[in-house]
């Protein structure tokens, strides 16, 4: 897949470099005609209906005469008409709508891949890591006498890899294990630990 490319002596980094910067010269090079716009809005006169125009003119030129078209009332009544109507420039930079809409996918791109990462590839890290026996223990695994006969192994494991997971899931497990101790303790021997 990439061998085409490192025989021209291009990596495979430059050509996505180089994809991201033409995209982003694309965007910001765009000039829409879109951009600029007179919008006239015409109430009903006489007996013709209200009406919308819009036209894409300079700022100075946004006024009736220059937007309506066709104008749709006769000559003597075009200047009654044109003072009913009221007219608006509008400006927008599509520019930075293209750019918020690439930076909000991203975004969602982002976290879609992280909800796959937590739901598929997490759990089978988990598996790897401390081993299916582990992480599903009923009450009958654990002893009264022994509430953390697996906690020690879990430590000796979090301190061998150094790695951050195996220290939350440690603790966790942990935790799970003392909440059980002490709901045994309030419920069954009805003592309240201090």
């Amino acid at each position: 897949m990439y061998g085409l490319e490192e025989r021209e002596g291009i990596s495979p980094s430059n050509v996505y470099l180089q994809m991201g910067s033409k995209l982003l010269e694309h965007v910001f090079s765009l000039q829409n005609s879109e951009d600029v716009r007179c919008k006239c809005i015409c109430p009903p006169y006489k007996d013709h209906p209200g009406n919308i125009y819009n036209k894409n003119v300079s700022q100075k030129d946004c006024d009736c005469l220059h937007v309506v078209e066709p104008m749709p009332v006769p000559g003597p009544d075009v200047e009654a008409y044109c003072l009913r109507c009221e007219c608006k420039y509008e400006e927008r930079s599509s520019v930075t709508i293209k750019v918020t809409i690439i930076i909000y996918l991203s975004i969602l791109g982002l976290l879609l891949l992280y909800m796959v990462y937590l739901t598929l590839v997490e759990p089978i890290l988990k598996r790897r890591l401390f081993g299916h026996s582990q992480l599903i223990q009923s009450d009958e695994d654990i002893g009264d006498h022994q509430p953390f006969a697996n906690a020690h192994d879990v430590l000796a494991r979090s301190r061998s890899r150094a790695n951050v997971l195996n220290k939350v899931e440690y603790a966790q497990q942990r935790w799970k294990l003392q909440v059980q101790e002490q709901r045994k303790s309030v419920f069954d021997r009805h003592v309240v630990l201090s």
